[in-house]
C-alpha cells in the first residue's frame, strides 16, 4: 500500500509540470544549477533485499538509546513485514517478522513509538479482521497484537500511535461510520472512536499520526475540508474535533500525508502537491488557524516533488525528503529555513542508490537519517545518512 501513489505517479515523471492544475514547473534556473552539487556527505547503510530481511521500509525512523528502528511494509520470513534495528555503522538485524496469520499483523506503514522499553505501532493489513492491528513489541522480539480493527472503529491505520498515560491515540485511513476514517483510541485491549470523518468539511482519508499540543491532539486529513483539499485538525482526547486549517488552493498546498511537528508551538509540515510548481509546499499552522507557506517553490526537475516525509527541525532548520523529483526523478534530501531558504542535500537516483525516499529524516547525534522505499543494491529499499 502507497498512501500517496496518486500524487507520486504525477510528479514522480515530471520535468515541465506537476500538480493537478497542470502549471508548468518553475524554471532551472541559474541560481539552482549553481547549488546543483550538494556538500553534504550522503552514506548508505544498508540495503534491503537480502533472504529473510525487510523490504519496502515507509515508515519514518525513530532513535532510541543511540540505535535506530524502523519497519518494513513487505519481506520478512513470511513476506509480511518487519520490525528493525540497526546501528549508526550499518549493522541491522530483523527483530521481528510478521506473518499476516492467525491474527498477526501484517504490513506496518507507521512510525513506531516507545513507552518504556516497549515499541507500539500499527498494521495496515491482518489481525483477526485482516483490516489491521495495533501491536507492541519488547526489544527481544516478543511481539503482542494489542487490537484487531473492524470497519466500525476503522480500518487500514498507516500512521504509527500515540502514547499518553498507558493510553494509545492513533489514525486509520478508512472504516468508521461514513468509511471515511478515524481518529481512534486504545486501551486495556479495546477500542474508542474518538471522531469518525464525514468526508466533508471535517476531513477524510487521515494518513498521518497524532501529536500532542497542550490539551490537544493534532494531525492532518489528506482530502475533505472546506475544498476538498485536506485539513489540519485538533481533537480531545474526549473526542471533541474541530478543524483549524482547511487547505484551499495551490499555493498553501494540497493533500498534506506527512504527520506534523511542533515547534515553539506552531504546527509545521508538508503538503503533496500545490505550490508555485504544483510539486508541493512546506507550511505553517498556528493552533488558531493562521497559515503561511514556508517554502511553495518545489521545481520536480530540481528540488523534488511530493515532500510527503515528516520535517524534523534542527539547528533552526527544517529537514525532509521528497518521494519523487530531482535530477532523476527519484527524490530528494532537503532542508530549508523558516524564512523559506531552500538547499538540497542529496539527489537520488543512481542505480545503487536508494529511490523514492517516503518517510523524512530524523536525526541522531548530528546526523541525518531516513529510508527509501525501493532501489539499494538489493532492490527492496535503503537505510542511509546524510549530514545536515
Amino acid at each position: 500500500m502507497r498512501k500517496r501513489e496518486f500524487a507520486i505517479v504525477a510528479c514522480g515523471l515530471l520535468v515541465a509540470g506537476c500538480g493537478s492544475g497542470g502549471v508548468a514547473a518553475a524554471p532551472f534556473t541559474q541560481s539552482a544549477m549553481e547549488s546543483a552539487e550538494p556538500l553534504h556527505a550522503y552514506k548508505l547503510l544498508h540495503s534491503f533485499g537480502a533472504s529473510g530481511d525487510g523490504l519496502q521500509p515507509e515508515a519514518k525512523l525513530i532513535a532510541v538509546n543511540g540505535k535506530l528502528y524502523g519497519t518494513t511494509f513487505g519481506g520478512g520470513k513470511y513476506g509480511s513485514g518487519t520490525v528493525f534495528e540497526i546501528t549508526p555503522s550499518g549493522s541491522e538485524r530483523v527483530l521481528y517478522s510478521f506473518s499476516g496469520s492467525g491474527g498477526d499483523g501484517a504490513s506496518p506503514e507507521g512510525a513506531l513509538t516507545t513507552a518504556g522499553r516497549v515499541f507500539y505501532g500499527t498494521t495496515v493489513y491482518g489481525g483477526t479482521n485482516g483490516l489491521g492491528t495495533v501491536f507492541s513489541l519488547t526489544t527481544g522480539g516478543k511481539e503482542h497484537v494489542i487490537y484487531s480493527f473492524d470497519t466500525t472503529r476503522g480500518s487500514k491505520p498507516a500512521a504509527g500511535v500515540l502514547s499518553i498515560n498507558r493510553v494509545l491515540y492513533g489514525t486509520t485511513t478508512t472504516g468508521g461510520a461514513k468509511y471515511y476514517g478515524t481518529v481512534f483510541s486504545v486501551s486495556s485491549g479495546k477500542a474508542h472512536v474518538l471522531h469518525a470523518f464525514s468526508g466533508g468539511k471535517d476531513g477524510s482519508d487521515p494518513h498521518a499520526s497524532l501529536i500532542r499540543i497542550g490539551s490537544e491532539l493534532y494531525s492532518t486529513t489528506q482530502q475533505g475540508g472546506a475544498d476538498g483539499f485536506g485539513t489540519v485538525f485538533g481533537i480531545t482526547t474526549s473526542g471533541k474535533e474541530r478543524v483549524v486549517y482547511s487547505f484551499r488552493d495551490q499555493h498553501d498546498g494540497e493533500f498534506p500525508v506527512a504527520a506534523l511537528i511542533d515547534v515553539r508551538g506552531k504546527l509545521y509540515g508538508t503538503a503533496s502537491v500545490g505550490g508555485s510548481a504544483g510539486c508541493g509546499t512546506v507550511f505553517e499552522v498556528s493552533t488558531s488557524g493562521s497559515e503561511h507557506t514556508i517554502y511553495e517553490n518545489f521545481n520536480c526537475a530540481y528540488d523534488g516533488g511530493t515532500p510527503d516525509g515528516a520535517l524534523v527541525y534542527y539547528k533552526g532548520k527544517f529537514y525532509s525528503t521528497t518521494g519523487s523529483g530531482g535530477h532523476d526523478h527519484y527524490g530528494t534530501a532537503f532542508d530549508v529555513t523558516p524564512a523559506g531558504k531552500f538547499t538540497l542535500l542529496h539527489a537520488f537516483g543512481n542505480p545503487g542508490d536508494g529511490q523514492t525516499p517516503l518517510a523524512g529524516l530524523v536525526e541522531l547525534d548530528g546526523k541525518l537519517y531516513g529510508t527509501t522505499a525501493y532501489g539499494g543494491k538489493l532492490g527492496g529499499g535503503t537505510i542511509f545518512s546524510v549530514a545536515p
